[in-house]
């Protein structure tokens, strides 16, 4: 009950008993009811509430009793009972209706959010006024305002009265500025330095990039999380009995800086003497003490029995115990500091999953989370696969968390509900690619993709390359659930027009169109194999503006890469060339195979990727093979600290004796492959025009090291990477390649430098400066070109 509106009643009350002499009436019955002073309550809502209707004996405590009814409706701030003759007139003041509700200098919370929440209490538009909420909402808006460390936050109300008894409603706020934490302590430590301790916080005395990570801004939820990777440390490094004592934070008198003091106790550091099992285990003993994580001899280590007990909890989850409790009890020897710990089991009973609830997920239907659990409705409560379904789920990308709970269902003890809530981000991007050379000048990129399109899990990418050299448009749609059993299916429609990259417009241009199709058949739930058909059509146009010259003995076109004259049979002068193959229509199958564990697709820190592809020309006049593989790989060192190698591998050839298709050739250098190199340049070169050709062959390797970067404490969107590439692309030698060009154009080219890691809103940004170690210098005597470097790079939208 509202305590201001049982205030008033009571206040009625006592008023109109203290009057009692001047109306008090003699019992009577009531011939009529006349209301007086209604404009917007209905009389319906009245005289359901009054308690008395014509025909009724009237009384003194009936009056009151009505009276006391009316004003808990919270509609009135007054009301009246008149006795004229044996007509009741019950006579009320209506309280003003709320016309709108506004906030001005909102600029940390979100106006609609706001509204929502005052509206959930009942201060909302079209609800009476009351002034007790309204100081209650003023209490509540500070409160949130210090949740985000704006201690000097104002809140002022303005009621501004509007005609027909309404009022309009305006939350001020000076929010102020946010309180600084001017200074970390943390005291009692004795094993461990301040700062060894402090480095584990994310809230901080802030640094020149507090600006953006806004470490130096106090939060309670921050705090805790801080507190709890304080305690985390101490009790994975043999302090079982370490403790929080306190926690102080002590604001400035001007409300613009705070200190905070965590006190602690460390306790002694135990060493694990031996681990026993106690308890029901389902006669399966064996099994469980093979999942055990603690080793004794070892410093107690709070992380294994934690890890110990979950595995022991998730065991008996796939026999379907949903309510088993592990509970590990420490038989403590101080003398010797040591420690035994005994783990209690008890699967208490089995339970079946009733119902799958899913919440939080505004955008994405509720099928296409669904369709990832492999934990039915209706069967045995399985932990294996609960865990499977949440990581598949995490997997689509759609969700920046998922959370699966267990809830059991009143009068049935044998059933659970599993609530799955989600956290949606937004799935569409803006993928950026540039590239600076002193002879390209900048050279842009762009992609739109939206990977779940109107919630349906589908996939809708365009990507566009607007240079000079390299034209592309290619749209792709993928359906991952093409059919019911999860087999997906892709198309792809492109159109590419590529030029020399150091050669003037007029110059040759090779266009190529196609589409396929693709299909994804997943195998188990790691798995996928890939199977697809397509048809591509390329069409080559030779230069106008060169013209054959005489060099080293033969003639050479020196407008068109000799070796693209000689695929297309190419024969003339310029402008008057002729190619024989100068249309060509190819059919290529792909098969391909993918396995992903990462533990994120966007910042991955453990796991290994890897895929491997096998596209064959059939059916057409373009013969070949070309085969590639990818392996990624990451070790997590720490919290702080990541590793990851990626290997690419590429190998293709001609079939049934026909040349293999030089647009086909594999390319490295740039973003994506060695870092340091313009993008697609390495490789053999033609030897008169200087462009880059591919070949048949390809090995790269990367090795990057990912630290936090200098400012932005344990912030994981924003890191800093070193990184060392190594590789190249090779092709088949020619009659006319000497030695030298040869063990040159074989030879690997390695670089390593530095780079910026930032999950922007666009998406995750990679900034790159690379030194070149490895790499060909001008070598005019044997006809050597040197390779094209370029130090700067950036991408938006890539790994590696």
């Amino acid at each position: 009950m509202n305590p201001f509106k049982t205030a008033s009643a009571l206040a009625a009350l006592f008023i109109s008993t203290a009057c009692f002499p001047a109306w008090a009436a003699d019992p009577f019955t009531v011939r009529d009811i006349r209301l007086e002073g209604l404009q917007r309550v209905e009389p319906g809502t009245v005289f359901a509430r009054l308690g008395i209707k014509a025909g009724d004996t009237y009384s003194d405590d009936r009056g009151s009793a009505a009276i006391r009814s009316l004003f808990e409706l919270g509609l009135f701030k007054d009301v009246r009972i008149d006795v004229n003759g044996s007509v009741l007139v019950v006579i009320v003041e209506e309280r003003p209706s709320i016309a709108d509700v506004d906030f001005v200098g909102t600029k940390e919370f979100d106006k609609a959010a706001l509204q929502k929440a005052l509206r959930s209490v009942g201060l909302a538009e079209g609800q009476p006024y009351d002034k007790a909420l309204v100081d209650r909402a003023e209490q509540e808006l500070k409160r949130q305002y210090v949740g985000r460390s704006l201690y000097s936050a104002q809140v002022i109300t303005t009621v501004t009265p509007l005609e027909r008894n309404r009022v309009n409603l305006t939350f001020t706020v000076i929010e102020g500025e946010s309180a600084r934490i001017k200074e970390v302590r943390v005291v009692g430590n004795q094993a461990f330095g301040e700062s060894t301790l402090l480095d584990l916080f994310d809230q901080d005395s802030g640094g020149w990039l507090s600006w953006y990570t806004k470490s130096n801004q106090y939060s309670r939820s921050k705090l805790d999380g801080d507190l709890e990777t304080l305690r985390s440390f101490y009790i994975t490094r043999g302090y079982l009995e370490f403790r929080i004592d306190s926690t102080q934070v002590a604001i400035s008198p001007d409300r613009e800086t705070l200190t905070l003091t965590v006190n602690i106790t460390e306790g002694q550091k135990f060493a694990v003497a031996g681990v026993k099992l106690a308890g029901n285990y389902l006669g399966r003993e064996d099994e469980f003490k093979s999942l055990v994580a603690i080793r004794p001899g070892q410093p107690y280590n709070g992380e294994d029995v934690s890890a110990t007990t979950k595995a022991f909890t998730d065991y008996f989850g796939t026999f379907g115990y949903a309510f088993a409790r592990v509970k590990a009890e420490p038989e403590i020897d101080r003398d010797n500091n040591r420690v035994t710990l005994v783990l209690r089991a008890e699967p208490s009973r089995r339970a079946y999953v009733r119902r799958l609830n899913i919440g939080g997920n505004a955008r994405t239907r509720d099928e296409v989370i669904r369709r990832e659990f492999r934990q039915y409705e209706g069967a045995w409560y399985d932990g294996n696969k609960i865990k499977l379904s949440r990581d598949r789920v995490d997997r689509l990308g759609f969700f920046t968390d998922v959370n699966v709970e267990t809830t059991e269902v009143p009068g049935s003890p044998d059933l659970i509900d599993l609530a799955v809530n989600v956290t949606e981000k937004p799935t569409g991007s803006l993928q950026l690619g540039a590239g600076y050379s002193s002879t390209d000048k900048v050279s842009l990129s762009f992609g739109i993709t939206q990977e779940n399109v109107f919630g349906t899990g589908n996939y809708l990418g365009l990507q566009v390359n607007t240079s000079s050299y390299n034209r592309t448009i290619s749209l792709t749609a993928t359906d991952p659930y093409f059919t019911p059993s999860g087999i997906s299916r892709t198309f792809n429609v492109f159109h590419n027009t590529t030029r020399p990259y150091y050669e003037a417009d007029g110059n040759y241009k090779l266009a190529s169109d196609g589409g396929s199709v693709r299909f994804g058949l997943p195998l188990g739930e790691l798995d996928t194999v890939y199977l697809g058909i397509g048809v591509e059509r390329y069409s080559f146009t030779p230069g106008t503006n060169g013209a054959y010259t005489l060099v080293d003995g033969s003639y050479v076109y020196t407008g068109t890469p000799q070796a693209y004259l000689d695929y297309f049979q190419c024969t003339g002068t310029a402008p008057s060339v002729v190619c024989a193959s100068k249309n060509m229509v190819g059919i290529p199958a792909t098969i391909g195979w993918a396995r992903d564990d990462r533990d994120s697709a966007l910042v991955p820190t453990k796991g290994r990727l890897q895929s491997a592809n096998l596209e064959v020309g059939v059916g057409s006049e373009l013969r070949y093979l070309k085969s590639t593989y990818q392996y990624q790989q990451y070790f997590a060192l720490s919290k702080q600290y990541t590793l990851a190698i990626n290997g690419q591998l590429g190998y293709a050839k001609a079939l049934g004796g026909t040349a293999y298709p030089i647009f086909k050739n594999f390319y490295a250098g740039g973003l994506g492959s060695i870092r340091g190199f313009e993008q697609n340049s390495l490789g053999p070169t033609d030897a008169v025009t200087g462009g880059a050709l591919g070949g048949t062959r390809k090995a790269i390797f990367n090795m990057e090291f990912s630290t936090p970067f200098p400012g932005a404490g344990n912030d994981r969107s924003l890191r800093l990477y070193t990184f060392v590439d190594a590789g190249n692309v090779f092709a088949e030698r020619t009659a006319s390649m000497t030695d030298a060009q040869w063990k040159a154009q074989n030879r690997l080219r390695a670089s390593a430098g530095v780079g910026i890691s930032w999950i922007s809103p666009l998406g995750p940004l990679r900034l790159a400066y690379a030194v070149p170690l490895v790499y060909q210098k001008l070598d005019e005597a044997n006809g050597i070109a040197a390779d094209r470097t370029q130090r700067f790079q950036f991408q938006i939208g890539t790994s590696f």
